[in-house]
């Protein structure tokens, strides 16, 4: 029999396998692009056209950041029928969904899955359907919204940050209190979280609730040799409280909460040990791939039928071993709601049904008025026998 391998050069063997791991590093196949939506400059008109044109496992992204735009648009409706469209994706029931499992593979990106979003995501999620059933005159729906919100926080990693919001817990009281219920265990929690900061003793006949918001959210990207690691870029940002001035009063409005500080403090994540593996196996195979490609070509200048055979071989193992490598998709999924705020915060007060001009004011961290940041506004309160729930918000626009 004739042995094939005479008629095979090794030095053309071993550039062909360099020839295919470059093919496998630089891929197999061209995912053709997304043609670009035309878009309006309304962040609610184009989220929707940007919600229509994403992937499926991209759209509940696409609804959080709506609502938040729909919220401080003044349009409730459009908020509440996106979050009631992610709302019942993020309770966990999608352990076992398939594109989860395949983002837990070696071979496929975690963006694969369909996106739910990090602890602090899921919150506000919960927080904003919150204060819409509240608006509704529906307050057992919001208190269940704000004890969901907390649930889904209790899985920090280290005790001192688990379900450690001081709204969540706060507003979980104050509903128990207007519904004539003990509402004091949870006060005593949001006073634990709250540290040195006094919450307001419980009003049941408050009319008026005020939900505020300033500053500008975390920003997700990925750090690490292969970007695995999920990291956040936080920013202090300017606001660091507010007060609206109206009918001859002015109501605080300080920082509660902090979704920086929420994002940071959650620790590792399960993902984050899936991903720390998927990148040691693509360094080791890459590795393994370089060596053996390298053995390979001294094997070929050994000029003997034995070394021929041996540069083939591990021709053969480095050609696996570099298209393994560049198969391994370990990168941390960045996908984020990037329209979140930094701070929350919370107010209720007593106002006869009417209409009342009224100024928002932000301050910074000395107390100075933020002059660029002052909005003016009308209150309307509603004569109807329910709260009047008020939402503002510095990112409004």
């Amino acid at each position: 029999m004739i042995n094939r391998l005479n008629f095979l050069s090794p030095s053309l063997i071993l550039g062909a396998a360099l020839v295919l791991a470059l093919f496998g590093l630089s891929g197999c196949a061209t995912v053709p692009e997304r043609p670009q939506p035309r878009l309006t400059g309304d962040p609610i008109i184009d989220g929707n056209t940007h919600r229509a044109a994403a992937p499926v496992q991209d759209r509940m992204l696409w609804d959080y950041r709506i609502a938040a735009s729909a919220l401080r648009a003044g349009q409730p409706d459009e908020a509440k029928l996106h979050l009631d469209s992610a709302l019942p994706l993020i309770g966990g029931i999608l352990a076992n969904d398939a594109d989860a499992k395949k983002a837990r593979s070696l071979f496929s990106a975690e963006s694969t899955k369909t996106f739910i979003g990090e602890p602090y995501e899921r919150v506000m999620a919960y927080y904003y359907r919150g204060l819409l059933y509240w608006r509704d005159g529906q307050p057992d729906n919001a208190r269940a919204c704000y004890r969901s919100g907390q649930l889904i926080d209790s899985d920090a990693e280290t005790a001192e940050y688990k379900s450690d919001y001081v709204l969540l817990d706060y507003l979980d009281g104050f509903v128990s209190a207007k519904l004539a219920a003990d509402g004091s265990d949870a006060f005593a929690r949001a006073q634990a979280n709250a540290k040195n900061l006094k919450l307001p003793a419980y009003d049941p006949a408050a009319n008026v609730l005020i939900f505020a918001e300033y500053g500008t959210g975390p920003r997700k990207y990925g750090g690490g040799e292969y970007s695995e690691q999920l990291k956040f870029f936080v920013k202090n940002s300017a606001a660091h409280a507010a007060t609206l001035n109206v009918n001859g009063q002015t109501v605080n409005l300080p920082a509660y909460d902090d979704l920086n500080f929420q994002a940071t403090t959650r620790g590792g994540r399960v993902m984050d040990y899936i991903l720390g593996g998927k990148a040691v196996f693509k360094r080791t195979t890459n590795t393994v791939g370089d060596v053996a490609l390298i053995g390979a070509l001294i094997a070929a200048n050994n000029g003997s039928r034995d070394g021929d055979r041996a540069a083939v071989a591990l021709g053969a193992i480095g050609l696996i071993g570099k298209i393994a490598s560049a198969a391994t998709t370990p990168r941390a999924d960045i996908r984020m709601w990037d329209n979140l705020p930094q701070r929350l915060s919370f107010a209720a007060l007593r106002l006869a049904p009417g209409d009342y001009p009224a100024t928002l004011e932000f301050q910074d961290a000395t107390g100075q008025t933020l002059r660029g940041l002052t909005q003016t506004l009308t209150l309307h309160v509603d004569p109807v026998d329910r709260d009047t729930v008020i939402f503002l918000s510095e990112l409004k626009r």
